[in-house]
């Protein structure tokens, strides 16, 4: 399945998941994702899959009510998919529903990525440092892509693209929290000049150990440096959608391998469903795993722990 949700976003609303990519590709391997170590860190675009069948998928859903956007977000970095432009363009045109893109923005330097967006309603980067060695240290990209290119590719979508750009700005403690680095992060976004910024920190289990959010007084001082933000340092509410799965088990294997769990979550899935025992038995078996992430319980899948990177 390409599609999932739709799911609760603190951005979007009712966000209908699009991903184009295979599990755990992307150009990044930042230290705070949430899809654990990534399989591989890549720069090449390619069609991952039959855009025709993605483009199926997403017909299957996306008339469900309450859907405010369809969201290609990716297990990964979804501008990494050739196809990307084409199944926008199918989106606009088929369902009229707004598109948003959520990327690391690393990609934006290729001319051919920022066409790909132009028809997009939102676009949602990120930016989580200010110069090259924070950038290497939070993000670690693939080692053809620099800290100015990145930038520069920011600025120049910015310059071209008549859409929304809401700037996604992830902090961590003691890596991008200091008073020099949300000066920098500040330069560089007044050179982008996004419609809005946001605040983030991890609040679901991050792939390397050890990191954390920032202490409460050095979001506060974010938020002074930055001007004015949004703030996404809260879990998100709401519920999931279901009608493309058959029974709880399923629903819960497919969310959670892109959006982990919170426990009391799944156990509401299997409410929802009319059942019950799907999670102890998946735990039991290996399948997930539950892990402790700041005294909160999240159901991950047991592939997520320890992935390998390869470079490609």
């Amino acid at each position: 399945m390409y599609v999932y949700g739709p799911v609760p976003s603190r951005r979007l609303g009712r966000s209908l998941g699009v991903s184009p990519i295979p599990l755990k590709t992307c150009s990044y391997n930042c230290i705070y994702c949430q899809l654990g170590q990534k399989g591989r860190v890549q720069v090449r675009r390619e069609s991952f899959y039959p855009k025709e069948e993605i483009l199926s998928d997403i017909g299957k859903i996306v008339n469900s009510p309450n859907i405010d956007y369809i969201t290609f977000v990716g297990d990964g970095e979804p501008t990494l998919c050739k196809d990307l432009g084409w199944l926008i363009g199918q989106c606009k045109e088929k369902w009229h529903k707004p598109v948003a893109i959520i990327t690391n923005s690393s990609l934006l330097s290729m001319e051919d990525v920022r066409h790909d967006l132009k028809n997009s309603d939102v676009v949602l980067p990120s930016l989580d440092a200010g110069n090259e060695e924070v950038y290497r240290t939070i993000n670690r990209p693939h080692g053809s892509i620099g800290f100015e290119e990145m930038l520069q590719g920011l600025v120049d979508f910015r310059k071209e693209y008549s859409g929304k750009i809401w700037l996604e700005v992830m902090l961590v403690k003691d890596v991008n929290d200091s008073d020099k680095s949300l000066m920098e992060i500040n330069d560089a976004i007044k050179q982008v000049k996004p419609d809005r910024i946001y605040i983030s920190v991890p609040i679901r289990p991050p792939a390397k150990p050890g990191v954390r959010p920032p202490e409460p007084g050095r979001i506060i001082r974010a938020h002074e440096i930055f001007g004015t933000i949004l703030d996404l340092t809260d879990y998100e509410s709401g519920e999931f959608g279901f009608d493309n799965y058959p029974d709880a088990r399923t629903a819960i294997i497919e969310i959670c391998s892109r959006h982990p769990l919170r426990e009391d979550q799944a156990r509401d899935i299997e409410t929802r469903f009319s059942e019950s025992g799907n999670i102890d038995s998946l735990l039991s078996d290996g399948s997930l795993v539950r892990v402790e992430y700041q005294n909160m319980a999240y159901i991950l899948p047991n592939n997520f722990i320890g992935i390998p990177s390869q470079n490609i």
